[in-house]
């Protein structure tokens, strides 16, 4: 009668599927692996731009500008006059001389289908058009029609946007239970009521010092464009731990290092048991010592049976005597 007016209830220790969700921050970072750079490979001055905006869309083969520059005209016509003296006249020197020539235009950045052009053409162009080398969008841009350009430069950055990264934070008692290929779901602020699945590309071997959190890295796809980078994301992560012999959360009771419940014995009797948990899952803590599966443990009104416990055989799971309560 008095458990009952005070609110004590039990439930069996027993074993049970456990699995919890591990909630993150992250943020939307543009795929590494689908970054494409417009480098020079020679100086030169940009007569036309025909790409002068930053986040424009291109494709690759699209002409960006227009570049003269001294030394590929040369190259264009040392090609040209060893194409035209091989005609007159097959002589192996002469034949290696003009697939030097267009190996050097290779190098200097024109594409197979511009020789070919060069060579129908028979003419050397003084503003060579510069092609994209990728499919995307520009993210950086260093270029201004009219300019000198040097050798060496950035002058574009692309990024193909139809998959994305999101790097998220996780605390760093949570990393031990994350893996590689587990599922995700990611929800934007921005996008209510849509989720994306994905799952854990990568988990990065450093910790943040200050915040004491590791970061995973996320792969979706991006079909819609709806993900944009930098944008913030909510991640969850299922961790399927498996079979375990757990009790409810409210069970346990924290006094200090130790972890206590209280066993019921029957007849009204109850027993301070220390336990060593383990995670915490949807409600459940995992008990790696202390109790056996079909135990009874009281799950609540078991801080009012603690502050009630006057035994002095209790007196060693509290740290000291109450014999002052």
């Amino acid at each position: 009668m008095r458990r009952q007016q005070i609110g004590v209830t039990t439930a069996e220790v027993r074993r049970r599927e456990l699995s919890r969700h591990i909630r993150a921050v992250g943020q939307v970072k543009v795929d590494e692996t689908l970054l494409t750079d417009v480098n020079l490979r020679m100086s030169g001055w940009v007569q036309e731009l025909y790409v002068d905006e930053t986040g424009q869309p291109v494709k690759k083969g699209q002409t960006l500008f227009t570049l003269y520059s001294p030394e590929l005209y040369a190259a264009e016509r040392e090609y040209l006059t060893a194409l035209r003296r091989t005609r007159e006249e097959s002589a192996d020197a002469l034949i290696e001389l003009a697939r030097a020539s267009e190996q050097r235009l290779r190098l200097l950045g024109m594409s197979p289908s511009q020789i070919r052009q060069l060579q129908r053409r028979g003419e050397a162009w003084e503003y060579v058009p510069v092609l994209s080398p990728a499919t995307g969008y520009v993210i950086e841009k260093d270029i201004v029609e009219g300019g000198r350009v040097e050798a060496g430069t950035r002058v574009y950055r692309i990024a193909n946007l139809k998959r994305i990264w999101i790097d998220a934070d996780v605390f760093e008692s949570d990393l031990p239970q994350i893996e590689r290929n587990q599922p995700v779901r990611v929800e934007l602020p921005y996008v209510p009521g849509r989720t994306f699945e994905g799952r854990v590309d990568y988990i990065y071997p450093t910790i943040a010092g200050q915040t004491r959190t590791g970061r995973i890295r996320v792969a979706l796809k991006n079909p819609d464009l709806l993900l944009k980078p930098d944008m913030y994301a909510n991640v969850e992560i299922e961790v399927d731990l498996g079979e375990r012999l757990a009790v409810e959360d409210s069970a346990v009771i924290y006094t200090g290092p130790r972890r206590l419940v209280f066993v019921d014995l029957g007849d009204g009797r109850l027993r301070p048991q220390e336990v060593e948990i383990g995670v915490h899952a949807d409600g459940f803590v995992e008990v790696k010592e202390g109790l056996q599966p079909g135990d009874m443990v009281v799950t609540s009104g078991n801080f009012l049976i603690a502050a009630e416990s006057r035994i002095r055989s209790a007196t060693k799971y509290w740290g000291g005597s109450h014999d002052s309560h």
